[in-house]
């Protein structure tokens, strides 16, 4: 029997993990200047996290979710997104508590699952990088939040990139708008598709986000959610935009732009690429926004939250060409029987020194070994044959320039920094 990985899933071999590390260690950096602390949460929650969370029309919940009963038949599902867990997490561990600061500033990166057609950049068990945070409803935050994404993208050298930018408004506006939207809708609904024919009952919001073409006509003749905000929302609006003037992001407003989930709220955003390996198609490789009410629908206190997510494998696309340098400092070479425990014992000290260290361990003659020190893009090798080990001398080499000489080998396990400054 040929066995093979799931559908929809990737192995990552170690020709991809160091991208997946360099994206990775960027944003824990960049998070620990913004203050952000990392959170990891179970890759499985109970079904109702998710569903009372993402809302019952999201395809999430009526298409994607990976659920199952368990043997104590609890309802389970995989974790299709990274907010709703965090924010459970944030209530069950009490983390609103007045000692905790505000905002409280959490980050998580790991594996999510959807059931969906598998393709370019999107697979079943997916990986996410995303922020969320807690405890205030301020415009500064909102616009921190836009630039630290976009300072992320711009650190691991993404370019040809837009911000989309739209305001769902408070709750008296989204309800002014949904009014407004099945004013709009009813008499075209025998031309919708039938999840929209649904939707237009339950959430019909979550029409604009179709991806049909017999949606995308009716779609883009509906009226604006800009042109129902109230006069506190429109503000908040304003003042977001006003704070990326400030910092000299540029954007642009897609009023039909309502994201995946219905916990949204106020400032929502997405950040996409027409890169080539897109097709030159605008797409989305970063999104998020405010909320409101999901912490509460969780047990928790009223509390505002704000978070975007950032999908790596569509992130990685972009990246596809990124040459990372070798890391390896030394590869040590042994010459005869007699060098193996002494090059062993070499190759351990200069690890301990902080070097990224290497060795022969097939017994492979002298040229096999230096053929795969330049393989491994070596820096420098140390070459040590029975003779040197008699005198207590190794032959060290510059694999840049070609020099090389010898020294003590001694003062390789003393101090090997002090010999290359030398």
């Amino acid at each position: 029997m040929k066995y093979q990985r799931p559908k929809g899933t990737a192995d990552i071999l170690p020709n991809q993990s160091s991208k997946w590390q360099f994206v990775e260690d960027n944003a824990r950096q960049l998070f620990a200047k913004y203050c952000y602390q990392e959170i990891r949460t179970p890759i499985f929650e109970n079904f109702d996290v998710f569903s009372r969370t993402s809302g019952e029309t999201s395809d999430i919940v009526t298409k994607e979710m990976y659920d199952f009963y368990d043997k104590g038949d609890r309802h389970i599902t995989l974790r299709p997104e990274g907010t709703a867990g965090v924010v459970r997490a944030f209530v069950e561990n009490k983390l609103f508590a007045p000692e905790v600061n505000k905002p409280c500033k959490l980050y998580y990166m790991g594996p999510m699952f959807r059931y969906e057609r598998p393709q370019a950049g999107r697979l079943r068990e997916f990986h996410q990088i995303g922020i969320e945070a807690f405890g205030c409803e301020n415009p500064a935050l909102d616009a921190e939040v836009i630039s630290m994404a976009l300072e992320l993208l711009a650190q691991l050298g993404i370019k040809n990139i837009k911000l989309a930018l739209n305001t769902l408004g408070d709750n008296e506006s989204r309800q002014a708008y949904r009014q407004a939207l099945i004013d709009y809708l009813t008499p075209l609904a025998d031309q919708l598709s039938n999840d929209s024919k649904q939707r237009l009952e339950k959430n019909p919001l979550r029409i604009l986000d179709s991806k049909e073409e017999c949606d995308q006509a009716i779609i883009a003749n509906a009226p604006s959610i800009l042109d129902y905000l109230t006069p506190k929302a429109k503000e908040y609006f304003a003042n977001v935009k006003s704070l990326l003037d400030a910092l000299e992001i540029s954007y642009e407003i897609d009023s039909n732009m309502v994201r995946g989930l219905d916990y949204y709220n106020h400032t929502i955003f997405e950040i996409m690429s027409n890169d080539q390996v897109f097709d030159n198609k605008w797409t989305t490789i970063c999104g998020g926004g405010r909320y409101s009410g999901l912490v509460e629908q969780l047990g928790g206190p009223e509390m505002p939250g704000i978070g975007f997510g950032i999908g790596v494998e569509r992130l990685l696309l972009l990246l596809e060409n990124l040459e990372l340098a070798n890391p390896l400092d030394v590869y040590v070479v042994s010459i005869g029987e007699q060098t193996q425990t002494e090059t062993f014992k070499l190759v351990q000290s200069l690890r301990k020194q902080g070097f990224v260290a290497e060795k022969d361990y097939l017994e492979r003659k002298i040229k096999a070994q230096f053929k795969t020190a330049d393989k491994l893009k070596a820096r420098y090798t140390l070459t040590l044959g029975e003779s040197e080990l008699e005198t207590g001398k190794i032959n060290l080499k510059d694999m840049q320039n070609g020099e090389e000489h010898s020294v003590n080998l001694a003062d390789v396990y003393a101090d090997f920094a002090k010999i290359l400054k030398d």
